[in-house]
């Protein structure tokens, strides 16, 4: 039988790439995102290429009860979701008195709400069915409070704790919850998170290894997934030592834009 991944946020970026690596090992998909007419084009060349069945669900997730809505369509569709890939997400730039607050409420909702939704309306069928797989990309930015991007962190640091406990609690039913923590990765957010000229994306990695990587640490069940080694050091064993004070200047240093 073939597994059906549902990915969210699957028309660029990390989710695209996900979407292909998923339909090349034979896997049926549930597309989902804003662009109607990217994700039409999108199945179409996934289908066409690998022979597999591909839906399109065209929702705006920063939108209220549009998770709910998307659960909705794959029960009226009689789709069983077996793995369950929480990518969609975006962030932003500034300091957090000076932004739209309205930009930040999206931003939770986007990145805390919906996931959030999503894995407990899909985690029910897998718990019964004791199988299945959830990916919720998250960040490296979820291991420190990030000054000029004060509720992008907070947010990811919700989705890496909420997917390890919610992992805890899942393992005896054999499914599995994978936070994929990747750095900085060239794709669309940058432009959307208005991070031009941000020192930390200078080095950005690309969307397709961020995805390949995650992807295999998904397959695998590991709980956190650093796609870069030296970041997963830093994070887990240098970082935590340093003066809260040291960190915040750390990370508000690599969130500078280049004069």
């Amino acid at each position: 039988m073939k597994h059906t991944a549902l990915i969210t946020g699957a028309s660029n970026g990390i989710g695209l790439e996900l979407a292909k690596i998923h339909a090349k090992q034979g896997g049926d998909l549930v597309l989902v995102a804003r662009s109607a007419d990217k994700l039409a084009q999108l199945a179409e060349e996934l289908r066409s290429q690998y022979g597999v069945s591909v839906t399109v669900i065209a929702q705006d997730l920063a939108a209220s009860q549009a998770a709910h809505a998307v659960f909705a369509e794959t029960e009226r569709l009689g789709i069983q979701v077996d793995i369950l890939m929480n990518n969609a997400g975006f962030g932003g730039h500034g300091r957090f008195f000076e932004r739209e607050l309205a930009k930040e409420q999206q931003m939770i909702q986007l990145n805390i709400t919906a996931l959030t939704e999503l894995t407990h309306l899909y985690l029910q069928g897998m718990v019964a069915r004791r199988s299945g797989k959830i990916l919720n990309v998250s960040s490296t930015a979820s291991f420190m409070p990030g000054p000029l991007q004060a509720v992008y962190y907070a947010s990811k640091a919700y989705v890496t704790s909420f997917s390890q406990a919610v992992a805890e609690e899942v393992r005896e039913f054999g499914v599995t919850v994978t936070a994929l923590c990747p750095g900085a990765v060239a794709t669309g957010f940058v432009a959307a998170g208005d991070l031009q000229d941000v020192d930390a994306w200078k080095n950005a990695k690309s969307a397709q290894s961020v995805a390949e990587y995650g992807y295999r640490a998904m397959e695998k069940g590991e709980l956190v997934a650093f796609n870069e080694g030296k970041l997963k050091l830093a994070l887990e064993w240098v970082i935590p030592l340093l003066p809260r004070k040291t960190v915040l200047k750390m990370s508000r240093m690599a969130m500078e834009k280049s004069k």
